[in-house]
């Protein structure tokens, strides 16, 4: 397994908490775990992302930053109970609603992230869904 692109220090330094031994532990193994994420969707998308840095298409900064983003919605989600933003039942027509912080519940990475390491990119082109046209007799 390679090195993560951030480390706790930087992760306490960037987000400005202060964290138990504990907290520590999993910042660590989260740092190191979305770190790996991000060089397989890399790998999927045909890039070498510890290459891209090492070249300088990607500042290692950059690189950083988004790590640390990555963990620390992570660690905002609770792990002791339902991670939801907002919370409402009612009573004789038994309903509960809720919107849910993290759906999935694991490390999630957000578009605009793998943009800005270059890794998605806006595509362009069209299918034809009945078959090729004619452009002769018909434009």
């Amino acid at each position: 397994m390679a090195d993560a692109f951030a480390t706790v220090q930087d992760y306490l330094n960037l987000t400005g908490q202060t964290l138990t031994a504990e907290q520590q532990e999993r910042v660590s193994n989260l740092l190191a775990v979305a770190s790996d994420r991000l060089r397989q969707t890399a790998m999927n998308n045909g890039s070498d992302l510890d290459n891209m840095i090492a070249t300088g298409r990607v500042l290692e900064n950059v690189a950083k930053a988004i790590t640390v983003d990555i963990v620390a919605r992570t660690m905002a989600t609770p792990t002791d109970e339902a991670p939801v933003t907002q919370y409402s039942q009612s009573a004789l027509g038994y309903t509960v609603s809720g919107t849910y912080l993290n759906a999935g519940g694991g490390i999630y990475i957000k578009q605009s992230e793998l943009k800005a390491l270059g890794l998605s990119k806006q595509r362009y082109g069209f299918i034809e869904l009945y078959g090729e046209k004619n452009c002769r007799n018909h434009c």
